[in-house]
């Protein structure tokens, strides 16, 4: 029997469509919320990815993909519906658009996850473009606030992308920061969040005034930032490949570690999302390490 999972992830799987030098075109399977799911899961945890794919050749890809990294099938739903694509035309500086109207994300139905499924959860996670598509996002927020209301804890990165620059989005930011436990952020997503504010972390801060807050630097690390308490932790230091779903890697990292050893200090945990991050610019694409790969490099220091 499937162990219940304790950790849900809600937003979008899709292929990303990256334009090559010789202007060919590489289709990788993606999405920043499927890659959060998997690297939990990797990390240990009974994780389910609760999103909708197609049922064309893009989706089974990202369906037999779901099942491979060992989260519970029975949060993820497939719809005979247009595959949801990101058209990747730069990645430096980067450069995209998204092709999906009607596509198979936007028919995810809450009703249908298995029953009584949020009884053993412990934690939500929200985040990215599913939180700019109607009417997904309005369905996503509605979990977020049941989950609030049963006590569940909320996670949340905003991970910044084009679509956000709308009023709507803005509304939903406000609701969803103020119900979360956990909050991911760059320091570029902080600068397009907030442009023009001088104190754009007070500002994130005072919209989730309960978030622990993961802020991450790139290559200068990442910082748990809880009140007025702060805690610096540098990166791993590994040959680069690429930093394709380091973010999501970190974000998996973090509360992977939260489920899997709740009595540990921050840094503990910051030390997670540091390893996972590092893991995964050393490998091409969104690689998801394995718990035993994060205690190594930890070790490693």
């Amino acid at each position: 029997m499937t162990q219940p999972a304790e950790f849900v992830v809600f937003g979008e799987a899709l292929t990303d469509f990256i334009r090559q030098s010789d202007g060919q075109w590489r289709a990788m399977p993606g999405g920043a919320c499927w890659n959060v799911a998997r690297a939990a899961s990797r990390l240990g945890v009974p994780t389910g990815y609760a999103g909708s794919v197609s049922a064309d050749v893009f989706g089974q890809e990202l369906h037999a993909l779901t099942r491979e990294a060992g989260l519970d099938m029975r949060f993820t739903q497939q719809y005979a519906k247009a595959p949801l694509l990101a058209m990747v035309t730069s990645t430096t500086p980067p450069d995209y658009f998204f092709i999906g109207d009607d596509s198979a994300d936007l028919h995810f139905d809450p009703e249908r996850l298995p029953a009584g499924w949020m009884d053993q959860v412990r934690v939500l996670h929200f985040g990215c473009i599913s939180l700019t598509r109607e009417p997904l996002a309005s369905r996503l927020l509605q979990v977020a606030k049941a989950g609030a209301m049963r006590n569940k804890k909320i996670a949340f990165d905003p991970n910044w992308r084009k679509l956000m620059d709308n009023p709507s989005y803005r509304i939903l930011l406000r609701e969803l920061l103020a119900l979360s436990d956990y909050v991911k952020v760059s320091d570029e997503d902080l600068e397009r969040l907030f442009p023009g504010d001088g104190n754009a972390l007070g500002t994130l801060q005072g919209m989730a005034p309960k978030a622990e807050i993961l802020l991450t630097l790139g290559a200068q690390g990442m910082r748990w930032i809880k009140g007025e308490q702060a805690i610096e932790q540098p990166a791993y230091k590994v040959e680069v490949i690429d930093t394709v779903g380091c973010g999501d890697a970190s974000m998996g990292g973090w509360i992977a570690s939260q489920l899997r050893q709740p009595d540990a200090p921050a840094q503990t945990h910051l030390q997670c999302a540091a390893a996972g991050a590092a893991i995964a610019a050393s490998k091409a694409g969104a690689y998801a390490a394995t718990w035993d790969e994060v205690q190594a490099m930890i070790g490693r220091g």
